[in-house]
């Protein structure tokens, strides 16, 4: 059997965010693990991903991804040369965060769950093979700040969805989020047009095939962006489902939120979502949905 390529290079794992400078670096190694017929990746503190009712075993011919600079951020050396080439006590000083001790411990968050969970930030992404069908997958991890999506996330989801529509890939994205990291302000919310868009050009313009699993929780700027835009919309049975949550609900609009409107099967019932499948069953059905849109091993 032929067995995946990680190309990492392209939208791979980004280590750490500082927003004053607007800039996300890498430096990580991954490992190219296989089950099933399916490939993925491993967490660099030997914790596998659980996808698909499958169970990860060994890794294989770890993959070493070279630092990079976010090609979305502001890069050091742009940002340099801006310094370089004015003068800031002309008209205005440099712009600095008000509240630096909000910023530190914002940081001091984020460091604390990528040393304690393992990960990067809360996706993963790469390519490989549902039984022999080559894919595209992203898989949020809740463990990590809620699966919060900030800048990082966005982008690394947009560039996989970029790298399927090159590569002619059906894209498979596990969604499992709080919604917006809304400690990154405006570059968070940032992140749900442009992954919108991104998915317009894979859709509309490059006609390839896109399947969201909504795992539980999936809410907030998630449940409002991609979640939501697949070809075919899967959930996991007894999902949570939404976008505010109904505490959120009752105590803004000062209604009563009936039980049970925001699971998955409510909302099958109304038409949102297409298909609800246990997890065991969860890889015979993509399979079957990829088969019979084209897509064979």
């Amino acid at each position: 059997t032929s067995s995946s390529i990680l190309e990492c290079s392209r939208f791979g794992s980004i280590d750490s965010q500082r927003c004053k400078k607007i800039k996300a670096t890498a430096s990580v190694t991954i490992s190219r693990i296989r089950t099933g017929g399916m490939t993925a990746l491993k967490t660099p503190d030997n914790n596998l991903i659980s996808f698909l009712g499958s169970h990860f075993k060994g890794p294989i011919n770890p993959i070493s991804i070279s630092r990079a600079t976010a090609s979305y951020a502001t890069k050091q050396e742009s940002y340099q040369k801006y310094e370089d080439d004015f003068d800031p006590s002309e008209l205005f000083p440099p712009v600095e965060d008000e509240d630096e001790e909000a910023g530190d411990s914002y940081m001091n968050r984020y460091e604390s769950y990528q040393k304690d969970t393992g990960l990067a930030d809360a996706v993963q992404t790469g390519t490989g093979e549902l039984n022999g069908i080559p894919i595209a997958l992203a898989v949020m991890d809740f463990q990590f700040m809620g699966g919060s999506m900030g800048s990082v996330v966005g982008e690394k989801i947009t560039r996989l969805i970029e790298y399927a529509g090159e590569n002619s890939l059906p894209l498979i994205i596990v969604c499992a989020s709080g919604g917006a990291r809304m400690q990154e302000g405006s570059l968070c919310l940032m992140q749900m047009a442009k992954i919108s868009a991104a998915l317009y050009d894979y859709q509309s313009n490059k006609k390839l095939f896109y399947i969201p699993i909504l795992t539980s929780p999936t809410t907030g700027g998630v449940t409002a962006s991609f979640a939501m835009l697949g070809d075919i919309i899967i959930s996991e049975p007894g999902a949570y489902i939404a976008f505010a949550g109904k505490r959120v609900i009752e105590e803004t609009l000062k209604i009563k939120v009936p039980d049970g409107v925001q699971q998955a099967e409510y909302l099958f019932e109304k038409g949102q979502i297409d298909l609800i499948v246990p997890r065991p069953l969860m890889k015979d059905v993509l399979t079957e949905l990829l088969q019979f849109h084209g897509f064979q091993p």
